[in-house]
């Protein structure tokens, strides 16, 4: 498979940006063949309706700046949905348990979570924040457009959140112990 193709699969599957450094790391190149790889990439993805965007020494894959009213019609048909009960689990995850990576969201839920989490991005009801211990990840944490549609004015506001916050915190100890 080629390098190109390699790279959009990378960028693709990632759904957010990554260094060029990362990607020579992932695919064991050099960053000057990854470099040219993502060239050839942005002339296969002309015309089409994805683009590249390169920011520093980060690249990420997105939709095309002209498709803005299409995808934009879409955002919001799936805003006026329900969030499901994928949403809802994600969205307690993160209010109980948040600030959390991904990482461990999709551990809690058994499942790849990174779909509902764009949704719950796009809806305004979680953030995601660089990850102070490990810039290379992210935290996703509530909004305060959340806080403010649920009634509360702090996360402890929540329905037994102490108490939930103890155990976890209990549960948490425990399998440190075990390990």
């Amino acid at each position: 498979m080629s390098l190109d193709a390699q790279i959009e699969a990378i960028l693709f599957w990632k759904g957010e940006p990554l260094k060029i450094e990362k990607l020579a790391a992932i695919l064991h190149k050099t960053e000057e063949e990854i470099k040219e790889g993502l060239t050839a990439l942005g002339q296969k993805l002309e015309g089409r309706g994805l683009q590249l965007i390169f920011k520093d020494e980060e690249v990420m894959m997105s939709t095309r700046s002209d498709m803005g009213s299409l995808i934009e019609k879409l955002i919001k048909e799936e805003l006026v949905k329900d969030l499901g009960k994928a949403g809802l689990e994600t969205l307690s995850i993160i209010l109980y348990r948040g600030p959390i990576v991904r990482r461990d969201i999709d551990y809690i839920r058994g499942v790849n979570s990174n779909f509902i989490l764009r949704n719950l991005l796009i809806r305004g009801l979680v953030e995601k924040v660089t990850n102070p211990k490990d810039e290379r990840s992210f935290l996703y944490k509530p909004t305060f457009e959340l806080l403010s549609f649920l009634g509360i004015s702090s996360i402890e506001e929540l329905p037994e959140y102490t108490e939930v916050r103890r155990e976890i915190e209990t549960h948490e100890h425990a399998q440190q112990s075990h390990e």
